[in-house]
This record gives C-alpha cells, structure tokens and sequence, in this order.
C-alpha cells in the first residue's frame, strides 16, 4: 500500500514500498530494454520518498541539490535563461569585459585577422567570459539516482543545458528541449568542414549532454530548434552563424544509455556519441542503444560515433539530411530495422575514418535497402565493411522495419 501526504509546498511526501503503477515518473526501464538495462538495469529515483515539483528554474536547481534518490516532476515550460527571482536574461545580460557582436566581428574579419589561426586577444577573451556567464545559468547538473520527468502536454525546458555528468542511473521522460542556444559562438577560421567554405562558428551547450555517467535512460522527449530554427541565423565571414550544438550528445567515457522513443527535429549537429578520435576515456564504454525515434529535418549525426558498440534500431528518418549515421573511429554501429523517407540513400551512411557497419532489414521508402552499399557506391575511395562484429541481444520490442512508418514519438 502507498501513502501521499500533500499540503501547500511543491513536494510531496511519499511513503512505503515504490511501485511503477502508471506513474512515468515511478516507471523504470523494462528488462532488455538496450543497454542502459544491462547489469542492475536502470531505475532513475523510483525509489524516493519526495517529488519535487517544479515550474521555475530556481525551483528546478533547488530540487536537482536535493538528497536523492530523487523525482523531479517538471509542470509547464521552464525558460533556463532566467536570474533566480525568475526575470528573463538576454544575451545582452551576459555580455561583459566590453563584449560586443559589432566588435568581435570586426575583429577578427578574415581580411583583418586572417585564415591562419585561431582567435586570440582582450575579445575573444570577453566572449569566454561572457560564455561562462551564461553557462552558470543554464547549465543544469544532474546527480545520480534521479527521475526527472514532464508533467502535462508541452512541460519542458527552454533554452538549458541538462547535464549528466559524473552521475549514474538517471531516467529522464516526457520533456520538450527547446532552443539550447549560445549566445557567444566561436569563430574559428581553420575549421574547415568537406566541400564547404572555410571556416565555422563553433557554439556550445546541448540540450542533454552525457558525459563520464552509465544507466541513462532518455524516453518519450522531443528536441527541437524551434521557433530560432538555424535556417534563420545569419551568415557572418561566408558562413552561417551557428548558435545551436548537440540536442542529446553522448561522450568522455559514458556507457550503458538508452534513448528510446523521442523526436528530434529542426537541428544540425543532432547526437554525438564519442568525445574525439584520440580519446582514451572512451574504448571500451559508448555502449548506446538508439531506438523507437523520429528524426525529421535534422541535418546529421543521427548519430555519429566513435569506439561504441551502438544499436540503431525501429528509428523513423525523414527530411533533409547531410548524413545520419557517422561511421567513426573503431565504432561498431548495428543499424537494424530502420525505416527511412525520402531521403537519398547514399545520404544515410558516411565514413567518418571508421571500417565497418552492419545494416540489417532496413527500408527505403517501403522497399528493403542497403544503404552501406549505397555508400560505397558512392564513395570508391571510403568503403565500408558490412560486418561491425557484433550482434545486439539487448532488443526489447525489436520490430520488422515497416511497422514504424508512422511512428509517433516525442513528449
């Protein structure tokens, strides 16, 4: 038997044995669920005998500090870029040392400072700290042993950064993650992407970011740009003016995460799973399984991984892409059973310096589809092996790939 006692406060106490019953923010993850369910599983802060409910930012850090296990139930849509007494802050509100646009833009022209090297001196200065400013609030630091889930159509967070660092067993359920933008990008002139025009703006801040943390489980959550979609940026040096990084970035030694029925939309540089080609954190974990997602008009990274043994399976793509799956450095990605949308099939897969990847039961457009071949028809000079070495066991609810044609997913 469970008993509540609620008064006026936003927690409730709650005491007695924790059962899931048909409260998300109770629910754990089912056995066999991907890899956050291997070992003990995954049971975020079932256990906690209080539910913070929260509906403001300050509200929201004030319960991630509390003793856990914990259960943060998150009602109506939180803006992180607000001061503690709940007024909104604007990029203007984080400037400091005499940082400007107008300034830095000035300053670092290429036909000023050149192509060479990066920026350097008293501005690029005042945007680091300006930077800091800004990540004080809205970075959002996630301890181990805790739910955090929305309650209601739209609950969400606005503009935060959710940060799974260091943490183990954390479930996060039901959340709508809106426009993670940086005020202060980087302009870096030797970033040089393939095929495009020298240089990059360079921002920070996912919506979720995964980093050193095991038994993560990301559930039933939309990502989006929306409304500051990156189309409507501005293009500064000939490039356009990125103020969006990773929705849901997965990295620096995280293991054993499962992402599973959420959407992500409107963004570029979408989930990251492995911090860097010579990283020595990562070998070994990156054990990730990505399932049961939309991904519509999102540009790449869908994901992209280095090291981890990934399980892409039952995802939905569809609209513009660059790339979705990045084959990278020793990763071993299973892409199984995914259901893609006119899309070009050369488009899905891109050699990122890795060596192989197994794609098994994939659908184009209602008709089976190797898209590694496809890529390795298009690209002589970057083949790819069918075969990663490895077969997923972790698949609950594994499911023939036309049967999500229409899936719905998402908070």
């Amino acid at each position: 038997m469970r008993f509540f006692a609620c008064g006026l406060v936003l927690a409730c106490a709650f005491t007695g044995t924790a059962h899931a019953g048909h409260d998300p923010a109770r629910q754990v993850l089912p056995a066999g669920d991907g890899w956050a369910s291997a070992g003990p599983g995954t049971t975020g802060g079932a256990a906690a005998t209080t539910v913070h409910e929260v509906r403001t930012r300050a509200e929201l850090v004030a319960a991630l500090a509390a003793p856990a296990p914990r259960i943060i139930k998150v009602r109506g849509v939180i803006d992180a870029n607000t001061a503690d007494d709940g007024m909104p802050l604007r990029c203007t509100d984080y400037a400091t040392d005499g940082y400007s646009l107008d300034r830095y833009l000035a300053a670092y022209d290429p036909a000023v400072w050149g192509w060479e090297r990066e920026p350097e001196g008293p501005l690029e200065e005042a945007r680091k700290a300006s930077a800091r400013k800004q990540e004080a609030t809205i970075a959002l630091n996630v301890g181990g042993d805790t739910t955090i889930v929305g309650v209601g159509k739209g609950a969400g967070i606005t503009g935060g950064s959710l940060r799974i660092h260091g943490s183990r067993n954390v479930i996060v359920r039901n959340l709508t993650f809106r426009d993670t933008h940086d005020c202060f990008p980087q302009w870096d002139p030797t970033d040089t992407s393939p095929g495009a025009s020298p240089g990059n703006w360079n921002s920070l801040y996912d919506s979720v970011s995964i980093q050193r943390s095991e038994h993560v489980w990301v559930d039933h959550s939309t990502f989006t740009d929306a409304p500051n979609v990156d189309s409507r940026q501005p293009f500064y040096f000939g490039r356009p003016y990125q103020v969006h990084d990773g929705q849901l970035d997965i990295t620096n030694g995280a293991d054993l995460v499962t992402v599973s029925r959420n959407r992500f939309e409107e963004h570029g540089k979408t989930m990251l799973i492995g911090s860097s080609n010579t990283s020595t954190t990562d070998p070994g974990k990156l054990r990730v399984s990505v399932h049961h997602n939309v991904f519509r008009n999102v540009l790449e990274r869908a994901p992209r991984v280095r090291f981890g043994q990934v399980h892409v399976y039952n995802n939905l793509y569809e609209g513009a892409q660059t790339y979705s799956w990045g084959v990278g450095v020793q990763s071993q990605i299973y892409a199984q059973n995914n259901y893609v949308k006119n899309i070009a099939p050369e488009k899905i897969v891109y050699n990122w310096g890795g060596t192989a990847i197994t794609d098994r039961g994939n659908v184009l457009n209602g008709r089976p589809h190797s898209f590694v071949h496809a890529h390795n028809a298009a690209n002589p000079d970057k083949q790819l092996a069918t075969d990663a070495g490895w077969t997923p066991t972790l698949n609950r609810g594994l499911e023939p790939a036309h049967r999500i044609r229409h899936l719905k997913a998402g908070a």
